[in-house]
């Protein structure tokens, strides 16, 4: 494998506005997660943006950055643009996709998230934590990954949900809560390995669509 890891950032964020560079510690939050995507040591690590401010934090603490329109919808969207820039041959084959609200994700819950991408046939992976608490189970802000069980800790992701997720021995079936959102075989036609908002100090995988297959690991912590 030949990954990259994007991270797209911008501050016209609703709920909290300007956050990517919000000051943590001396940084601005979106130097720590660019130093998380560092540590983790996979690939080459570019900051995708559509604002100045953040691509001039980013390269001041020595990152590489690059801008995109600000008419993106999702982050996806973005890190597409930002590809068709940096990497038009297609010499990276997996994308890992870490979201600029994360300062404190810890480096191997980014390596874990190459772990299903060995195998060809997987389109996508992301990261899931067991959902343990009753309210969590019914909450409709937290979104939900149902899958089947495969392996021990590796499973086949089934779909997301906000709603009400079913969950038993017999149904072979288990709410986990994405650490990260997944994305497919895209930008263009790429494999994709995404890491988004959730417990972002746990660690774990798992595959959706595509093979069905998942590897999910905790701690990190």
């Amino acid at each position: 494998m030949n990954p990259i890891v994007l991270i797209p950032a911008r501050l016209a964020s609703t709920r909290l506005p300007a956050k990517a560079l919000a000051d943590i510690h001396g940084l601005p939050m979106i130097v720590h997660v660019l130093r998380r995507a560092e540590e983790a040591d996979i690939g080459a690590v570019v900051v995708a943006t559509d604002t100045p401010a953040i691509a001039e934090a980013v390269q001041a603490a020595g990152g590489r950055a690059v801008m995109t329109g600000d008419h993106h919808q999702s982050g996806s969207d973005r890190i597409a643009e930002a590809l068709a820039r940096l990497d038009p041959e297609g010499r990276h084959d997996v994308i890992v996709n870490v979201q600029g609200d994360l300062p404190s994700i810890a480096p191997r819950a980014i390596r874990a998230s190459l772990a299903p991408m060995v195998d060809p046939a997987v389109a996508l992976a992301t990261l899931v934590a067991e959902i343990k608490e009753d309210a969590d189970r019914t909450a409709s802000q937290v979104v939900k990954m149902i899958g089947s069980e495969i392996a021990p800790g590796r499973f086949r992701c089934l779909y997301f949900t906000r709603a009400t997720a079913p969950w038993g021995g017999g149904a072979a079936l288990a709410p986990y809560r994405p650490l990260c959102l997944a994305a497919g075989r895209t930008l263009p036609l790429r494999r994709t390995a995404a890491l988004g908002a959730g417990a972002a100090g746990e660690a774990g995988t798992a595959a959706g669509a595509g093979s069905g297959h998942a590897d999910r690991r905790h701690g990190g912590r």
